[in-house]
């Protein structure tokens, strides 16, 4: 397991087209990927499970905790990604509640992301 963080603090100043924003790259995909949106509410949890391809999980609101194989849980926030590895067992949950973003591929660059 490692923790990333794709805060604004982290991200790059895009001007370019009369922009004005950050952007915080998150990964390149070069094989199929799913992405999709979970929701956990107070005392959510996404249970103790083996990762089938690796994933990447980017808190987007709400605070939690997630753990690996080492089964010690570590503080996640918003505007934190953690990556597990493929067949890589994993738990996340939150007293609080939090909305993650998943990205599951067979190839995921993370060279992008800051580590935390």
């Amino acid at each position: 397991m490692r923790i990333f963080q794709f805060k604004q603090e982290s991200g790059k100043k895009i001007i370019k087209f009369d922009s004005n924003f950050v952007m915080s790259r998150i990964t390149q995909i070069h094989k199929e990927a799913h992405i999709g949106c979970m929701h956990l509410d107070k005392d959510g949890v996404i249970g103790y499970h083996q990762a089938m391809v690796p994933q990447l999980l980017l808190i987007v609101s709400g605070e939690g905790w997630v753990r690996g194989e080492a089964n010690e849980y570590i503080k996640v926030h918003c505007g934190e990604a953690v990556l597990w590895d493929k067949d890589e067992w994993h738990e996340t949950k939150t007293a609080t509640g939090l909305m993650a973003i998943v990205i599951e591929s067979e190839e995921l660059d993370t060279s992008s992301l800051m580590p935390l």
